[in-house]
């Protein structure tokens, strides 16, 4: 099977450029369908394990000062089912998978690895013209929330993977959608993967 997986930055687009790229090559696209199969196969609701896949929870294995050893059972048990559903999901067909830490969990697959970002004055842009955000919130509210949602993001990749989020010894290709059309990128980004796998 052909994968790609799109690890990406908090509003840089990584979403609709793996969404594109899917329906330009012909690919099936997996993001929400992971967290629709997930909730079948667990007793959490969509909220609760979209905020585990974006490292909104923790899920840390720890020592307290007795030397215990104590770890949010819920979040593993997230995260348990979704590698599950990723695995399962690789194996239908070709595909692209946004987020949900495709890139280490199809690892031993070889998918091809982007990472698509961009720079803070676009992501402003990109969460007004969405309403991914309060409309009343200001620039600053903005960054700090990417910031957030970034921060929990590399946390929960960092925490299994042996090289750190978003540095590009770990991907493929590095994509930055900064003033750029992302459908402006899918020609290109197209015959990229098409080459890519070609030479597998």
């Amino acid at each position: 099977m052909r994968i790609i997986t799109i690890s990406r930055e908090f509003a840089s687009g990584g979403r609709e450029l793996g969404k594109r790229l899917a329906e330009a090559l012909g690919f099936a696209y997996y993001d929400s369908e992971i967290i629709n199969e997930i909730v079948k196969h667990t007793d959490y609701d969509a909220g609760f394990i979209d905020k585990v896949s974006d490292g909104a929870v923790s899920f840390n294995f720890h020592y307290g000062r007795t030397f215990g050893f104590s770890i949010n059972q819920p979040a593993i048990d997230v995260l348990a089912a979704q590698h599950k559903v990723i695995t399962a999901l690789s194996e239908k067909r070709d595909c692209v998978i946004v987020g949900r830490m495709g890139d280490i969990i199809l690892a031993k697959k070889n998918p091809l690895k982007i990472f698509v970002y961009s720079d803070p004055e676009n992501k402003i842009k990109r969460c007004r013209e969405r309403g991914e955000l309060h409309s009343e919130a200001t620039d600053r509210q903005i960054l700090r929330k990417c910031r957030q949602i970034d921060s929990g993001r590399k946390k929960t990749h960092d925490t299994f993977a042996p090289i750190r989020w978003g540095d590009r010894r770990g991907y493929n290709l590095m994509v930055n959608t900064a003033g750029i059309k992302i459908a402006d990128l899918i020609p290109g980004l197209k015959e990229y993967a098409e080459g890519w796998f070609d030479k597998k």
